[in-house]
């Protein structure tokens, strides 16, 4: 299914300035594809269609990558297309940050009541009318499938970049715990023989590429990170209070996390830590995001006697993510399916020492006694001895800070940009 959900995903994304074009219900309007660019193939702007089953102003990790790629694309002289659901409804075409974007007719999903779903049967009609030089999918579901079936049709290359993680969809499917490991075996299945039809493969990290071999994808997969602005998200020289006071936060040591507020996160282990940690400092947990989990963790709080200790942020519109992380001494990180985890990298772009769970893409980022501390998922004391050892030293917080920035610096997102620029141009000449 391809859904859309505002509300219980990450902390924010772009907010793009959208303008509509209204189009018949049954089909996308579709610009008239330009002339190719003179040039040599090497050099040329590329002609991409991304499908994607979450877009903004949808609010989570794969819908705030795939925005920053097609409007970085786009930047960059390419013509870029985004197909994707209605956040409202009605199919329409609307043009924002040099990218045309085709909405698709969208209903309500039953079981969310935030969520929407788009059932595109096929997309051979916008794939001819936009003359792709590549389809570059951002998942299997819905749009996925049916770009990828569309683009086969046409003779189109296809790219296919995985963010996908069953323990991600269980909270919002319901399926019971029993039910998960059975249910995780038959959608990576779905996603084998789905992604299996691309020209090429990729994934943010080596360690997610890894998984996929695990879980029985023949295919080479090459990993390429999400990338993040090292610009924007930088150690500031200014006093952490100051970013405190324009989030209207307490000026005492703080434990960030950003993201969002959902089952497989784990938050309730950085709640469950904070009556070890307030033994030695007085600190406040600031948790920035929304999601299905905050009332729990607000009654958790409560009832450890935490509460006045633990602050709810909600959604950080874009503009003031920078300043969350500037507010912060210590970023923390408990969530066990993060493919690579944008919100660690950009704190740690920020300069921030991370302490972060043991699993998935995480070690891939946090090297021990270096840029911070891994500890065991479920290990909420040994959790709170790394925040506490974090938080008693700004000495250390320093260099292991200094140490996060320069790992964060080989994710440099225009990096990034280029490297899918040579993928397009390998499969499509």
């Amino acid at each position: 299914m391809a859904v859309s959900s505002p509300v219980s995903s990450p902390v924010s994304s772009p907010a793009p300035v959208l303008t509509p074009v209204p189009v018949p219900p049954s089909a996308p309007a579709i610009s008239p594809a330009p002339a190719a660019a003179a040039g040599s193939a090497a050099t040329r702007p590329c002609r991409v269609l991304i499908a994607t089953d979450t877009y903004p102003p949808d609010v989570n990790g794969a819908s705030y990558f795939t925005h920053r790629l097609a409007a970085g694309l786009a930047r960059r002289g390419n013509d870029v297309h985004v197909v994707c659901a209605s956040e409202t409804g009605p199919a329409r075409t609307e043009h924002a940050d040099g990218v045309t974007v085709h909405r698709l007719r969208s209903a309500p999903l039953l079981v969310h009541p935030t969520m929407r779903i788009s059932v595109p049967a096929r997309l051979d009609r916008l794939v001819s009318a936009v003359g792709p030089d590549v389809v570059h999918v951002q998942g299997h579901f819905v749009v996925g499938r049916a770009a990828i079936s569309a683009a086969r049709r046409a003779g189109v290359p296809v790219v296919a970049t995985n963010h996908f993680m069953p323990d991600n969809l269980f909270q919002f499917a319901h399926v019971p715990g029993p039910l998960r490991a059975r249910a995780g075996d038959l959608a990576w299945r779905d996603f084998n023989r789905v992604f299996s039809r691309a020209d090429r493969i990729t994934t943010p990290t080596p360690i997610a590429a890894e998984l996929l071999a695990r879980k029985g994808f023949a295919r080479p997969v090459e990993p390429v990170s999400c990338g993040i602005d090292l610009g924007r998200f930088r150690p500031r020289a200014e006093p952490r209070r100051w970013a405190r006071k324009a989030l209207d936060l307490p000026d005492r040591p703080t434990v960030l996390f950003v993201g969002r507020l959902d089952e497989e996160k784990r938050l309730d282990e950085l709640v469950r830590a904070l009556p070890y940690v307030l033994n030695g400092t007085d600190t406040q947990l600031v948790l920035a995001g929304t999601g299905g989990q905050r009332a729990a963790l607000e009654r958790l709080a409560g009832r450890i006697g935490v509460g006045g200790h633990v602050t709810f942020l909600g959604f950080v519109p874009d503009g003031m993510l920078a300043d969350a992380y500037a507010a912060a001494d210590v970023f923390a990180m408990p969530g066990v399916a993060e493919l690579q985890s944008i919100a660690t990298l950009e704190a740690m772009a920020a300069g921030l020492p991370v302490v972060a769970a043991d699993a998935m893409a995480l070690p891939h980022l946090v090297r021990p006694g270096e840029n911070g501390h891994l500890y065991r998922p479920g290990d909420v004391r040994g959790l709170a001895r790394h925040l506490t050892a974090l938080l008693g030293s700004a000495e250390l917080r320093a260099v292991l800070g200094a140490a996060s920035r320069a790992v964060a610096l080989a994710h440099d997102h225009e990096a990034s940009l280029a490297r899918f620029e040579e993928i397009y141009r390998e499969v499509a000449p």
